[in-house]
């Protein structure tokens, strides 16, 4: 086996047991100020019998943890009715409190987890949302994935109605609009709440008899659909989930799409397109880049060989003499496995991660917090020193991440430092479903390639054209809007979401 696929094989074969964790040199606050961050992962799964719901969700979010380390949650539908339960905390912790494991066994279950925020973390804007009817019984929870440009305005228009809110999410105006129109039935509430809703949205949910999921007009967030038999389906926000429960992938759930079942067919999966005139393929190319675990395949294209190439894609565009690549633990490795493959330049994972270190640190000062990533991440001193060294990262966001990976590796005596981003330079906020910083905090918009250079202070530095990452993922039909500050629909207000 040749040394590229050998160290493929090493990198992929770790997640399996263990949880993606994308840049392992920032610290937990880093996660939230200098990294753009996913809004959450979704999942569910429909049978027409009873399974193990308790455990397959629990693998299935497993898989997403990546996606969310804030809080967890679940809804289970058994005989009929529905019990939800959420919680603060990660996948594995929030299930192992849950005291009767068997009220969450059923035919149909979703879940949630999401990611760690600034904003208001209250146990009601956990998911899955529900609603109630007037007997206190649950009748629809949905979990969802995205973000709503214009949810203020249709808040404004329910309250006017006399709707009353519960949390303050844009999640909760999907639910508030589909329960305002099921007497249209389920497929007739689900249509009329896309033709109201803008934005970004990918969506899974159930009531008492029925499951289905559905995605925006144009595809931002990802849905895959798979299958673990003919009457046992499952939908979630990668492919890892489905590979988690024993399913097999089938097709990502198209933009537009209404996957759903009804009573009078269980086990059947039925597909409706709301309009296809709208559907149109922007997928956040940044999935591709950043957010989606390496072994998930997205749009039918595999991450991993897509993190690869852009290593041998940032080779051509910007080559350099050195001595070794470097690749950041875990999002760059890909990318460092392939610009050593075209360059033939050694790639040596001298940044060796603590598997044993968890989240739970609490540290008063700065000087501790950054001591903590020290723990993570140790790089192996006698592999570096007085080498030419070429460091990959996903990307470059504030930069103080990159700034103190730059000191750290000065420090083990490196001789030359040649930084490379395999994303190009972020310059504008996403408005549709990630949590990036403001224009005036992206450190690219406000400095020019040379400037951050200094900065970082790094021999040279280059990120991967925007033309180059087209080329990679094969075609101009993503969402680049934090490279171009172009998005496939309006941005809405540049305000918080609620009061």
């Amino acid at each position: 086996m040749e040394s590229s696929d050998l160290h493929k094989s090493e990198y992929l074969k770790q997640f399996e047991t263990q949880t993606y964790g994308r840049n392992l040199f920032r610290t937990q606050e880093e996660e939230r100020l200098d990294a753009p961050n996913e809004e959450c992962g979704i999942f569910g799964m429909y049978s027409d019998h009873d399974l193990d719901t308790f455990s397959l969700s629990q693998f299935g979010l497993f898989a997403l943890q990546h996606r969310g380390q804030e809080a967890c949650g679940i809804s289970v539908l058994k005989d009929g009715k529905i019990t939800n339960m959420k919680d603060e905390g990660l996948v594995l912790d929030v299930y192992k409190d849950i005291q009767e494991p068997e009220a969450f066994m059923g035919n149909s279950a979703i879940g949630h987890t999401r990611y760690t925020t600034a904003g208001d973390k209250k146990k009601y804007n956990f998911q899955p949302f529900f609603a109630k009817n007037e007997y206190d019984q649950i009748i629809l929870s949905i979990a969802h994935n995205g973000n709503l440009t214009n949810a203020r305005e249709l808040k404004n228009e329910l309250e006017a109605e006399g709707v009353v809110f519960r949390a303050t999410s844009d999640s909760e105006v999907i639910l508030r609009l589909i329960q305002k129109n099921l007497d249209l039935g389920l497929r007739g509430a689900i249509k009329a709440t896309m033709e109201k809703i803008e934005g970004a949205y990918s969506v899974v949910g159930m009531t008492r008899n029925k499951f289905f999921a559905f995605r925006d007009f144009n595809g931002i967030r990802p849905l895959v659909l798979g299958a673990v038999d003919e009457k046992t389906y499952v939908a979630a926000s990668e492919s890892v989930a489905l590979d988690a429960v024993g399913a097999q992938y089938v097709r990502d759930i198209l933009p537009g799409e209404i996957i759903y079942t009804n009573e009078n067919e269980p086990g059947k999966l039925h597909s409706y397109m709301v309009n296809e005139e709208r559907g149109k393929q922007r997928i956040c190319s940044f999935e591709y880049i950043y957010f989606a675990r390496p072994d998930s395949t997205l749009e039918n294209i595999n991450v991993y060989e897509i993190r690869e190439k852009s290593g041998e894609k940032i080779w051509e565009q910007a080559p350099v003499e050195a001595d070794l690549v470097i690749g950041v633990p875990d999002s760059g490795v890909p990318a460092a496995i392939g610009f050593s493959k075209a360059s033939g330049i050694p790639f040596r994972p001298v940044l060796i991660k603590n598997r044993y270190i968890g989240r739970s640190f609490i540290v008063p000062t700065q000087e501790m917090r950054e001591r903590v990533v020290n723990l993570k991440l140790n790089p192996i001193i006698s592999e570096i020193k007085g080498k030419r060294v070429v460091i990959i990262d996903d990307s470059i966001v504030r930069g103080t991440t990159s700034k103190r990976l730059v000191k750290i590796l000065k420090e083990a005596g490196v001789k030359e430092i040649h930084f490379r981003s395999v994303s190009p330079p972020i310059i504008a906020p996403c408005y549709l479903g990630i949590d990036t910083p403001s224009k005036d905090d992206l450190i690219s918009a406000n400095m020019t390639t040379e400037e951050l250079r200094i900065y970082l202070g790094v021999d040279s530095l280059e990120f991967l054209s925007t033309e180059n990452l087209k080329e990679i993922l094969g075609s101009s039909n993503h969402c680049f809007g934090c490279f171009t500050e172009q998005y496939p629909v309006e941005k809405g207000e540049e305000i918080e979401l609620f009061n």
